[in-house]
């Protein structure tokens, strides 16, 4: 199973009294979803599951892949490590999945899935961890298949 963890890309800073959910992208931001979106689309399957937390940020940057994608509650910010791979039915599923999603989780599970432990791992905004499963000798194994920001594109 592929999954890639996308980050937001950049968003407004949340000014008194807005709803986090609320916050969008910035021109900057607009510009990394766009890179990135066109790195991935050269990249992942057609039948890549796309993901997306319900965060407009969030939203804004999936939109930027001009493919469909399902709005997933779960993956709001602030979500545990469990509700991504729940939502990702890591490691069982069959087709690629891709999740747009915030700080810190994201960067948790790619902690647990390299290392077997939930850390604290940066993923700056608007770059992509792509983890592969395999099987090594009759063992599974998690590869780190690519890392890509947005900025080195």
């Amino acid at each position: 199973m592929d999954l890639i963890l996308w980050r937001h890309a950049e968003a407004h800073v949340q000014r008194e009294g807005q709803d986090d959910l609320q916050r969008a992208l910035t021109a900057k931001g607009e510009r990394q979803a766009q890179r990135m979106a066109e790195w991935l689309n050269q990249r992942i399957a057609h039948s890549t599951r796309i993901l997306a937390s319900p965060a407009v940020r969030c939203q804004q940057t999936a939109k930027a892949l001009g493919k469909g994608f399902k709005t997933v509650e779960a993956l709001a910010p602030d979500t545990p490590v469990e509700a991504v791979l729940k939502a990702t039915r890591w490691p069982d599923a069959t087709e690629p999945v891709l999740v747009v999603g915030h700080q810190p989780a994201l960067g948790m599970v790619a902690a647990l899935l390299l290392t077997g432990e939930p850390q604290a791992w940066a993923i700056k905004k608007g770059a992509v961890w792509w983890l592969r499963t395999r099987d090594r000798e009759g063992q599974p194994q998690v590869v780190l298949q690519a890392v890509q920001a947005p900025d080195c594109l």
